[in-house]
């Protein structure tokens, strides 16, 4: 409870960047040597540890290939020769690792309580990060362009979960990505989601992806139906960016029921998985790109299916089925339905799926990708 009492006390008089210090003082009273919280950086590669200690000689640890990776990957602690490692989750989101060194493995008792400790560190970490720049100098491993700035302090945490229902999502590169963003919001029963790809690179694409972003917010806040959320936002594109216009998935999922809904403006279709296959595409598109809808006469057509308990619907930006290898051949739908059924079939979870993908893309460009490439899996199952 004292290791309890000095954590909480950042929650009122503290910064991110003072949580490593409290955490080693705090280290004997959990019958731990040392204490380090180790956080992911964007590229979901390694995890880092929050402000290092110059006089401490720890590294990043991968995340492909040690223990501390496969806790975070996992969400599930790892032991091993005196090191205990606890995934840092927020909510559903994965922020890193808390490595613990400890002269025994814990019992059942102390191991409760140190996933208590680890969760009152994520809530930490995920509430006081804006209060300074700690946790950002620590994920960024590359300078990040002002584009991506822009979008990033747009989007939701990448993964969240509510009564077994998840919905997590992927953009690269992280480090230059401009015109794709994913949004999502539960409210009472009905779980809101929508992915953007914006015409264009850069920060005129940003400006235009925050500006579809926040009016498709601003539409979904004041209960407007998913045509007049869509035809919202295809006004104040036209009107505030003439000549352009923003591909685009709106969609509803009712929480209790499965019953599932979907406007695609110009967009690839979701790819539907049920029991270890790829079922047909819903019909797509429903109405031209947003920004684009004047050209029309007759209203955006919503698309409705009735999911079953452990149906997954992935959605995605061109960036992900037209990367391309060194021949020019295209990664494609097949190849991506193919990836995704195998690691669900596997049983690995909805957001390491996610990251495998995006660098199963990266390395299909051979470390080069040619545009934007996001994608956003929901997977619901009956509350």
């Amino acid at each position: 409870m004292e290791a309890v009492r000095r954590l909480m006390d950042l929650r009122h008089r503290g910064r991110a960047e003072d949580l490593p210090e409290v955490l080693a003082a705090a280290a004997p009273l959990l019958d731990a040597e040392a204490a380090t919280v180790l956080l992911v950086d964007y590229g979901q590669l390694a995890l880092h540890p929050l402000r290092p200690n110059p006089l401490d000689p720890s590294t990043p640890h991968r995340v492909e290939d040690t223990r501390a990776g496969r806790a975070f990957t996992t969400a599930r602690e790892q032991w091993h020769d005196g090191t205990l490692w606890m995934p840092l989750l927020h909510g559903a989101e994965r922020l890193g690792v808390l490595e613990l060194r400890l002269k025994a493995y814990p019992d059942d008792a102390d191991r409760a309580d140190l996933a208590v400790i680890a969760a009152l560190i994520a809530e930490l970490i995920a509430s006081r990060r804006f209060y300074g720049d700690a946790v950002e100098h620590t994920r960024r491993r590359l300078p990040m362009q002002l584009a991506a700035e822009i979008i990033w302090n747009q989007l939701p945490p990448l993964t969240f979960a509510v009564d077994g229902t998840v919905i997590t999502a992927v953009l690269e590169p992280c480090y230059e990505v401009g015109g794709d963003a994913f949004d999502y919001a539960a409210n009472a029963d009905v779980l809101h989601v929508a992915l953007f790809d914006t015409v264009g690179h850069g920060i005129s694409a940003s400006a235009l992806t925050t500006l579809a972003l926040n009016t498709y917010r601003n539409a979904r806040r004041s209960g407007l139906s998913l045509i007049d959320s869509c035809r919202s936002i295809d006004k104040w594109i036209r009107s505030q960016h003439p000549g352009a216009f923003v591909t685009a998935l709106l969609a509803e999922l009712e929480i209790t029921t499965g019953a599932y809904r979907r406007i695609s403006a110009g967009h690839p279709a979701e790819l539907f998985l049920r029991g270890g296959r790829a079922l047909p595409q819903l019909p797509t598109p429903n109405t031209l790109p947003l920004g684009l809808g004047h050209m029309l006469t007759r209203l955006p057509e919503v698309i409705e299916q009735q999911l079953e308990p452990g149906d997954t619907l992935v959605f995605y930006t061109d960036g992900i089925t037209e990367a391309r290898d060194v021949t020019g051949a295209l990664f494609g739908v097949d190849r991506l339905s193919a990836f995704l059924l195998e690691n669900l079939d596997a049983d690995v979870p909805p957001p390491e799926v996610m990251r495998r993908l995006i660098h199963t893309i990266i390395s299909y460009e051979e470390g080069e990708l040619r545009d934007d490439a996001t994608a956003a899996m929901l997977q619901w199952r009956r509350r």
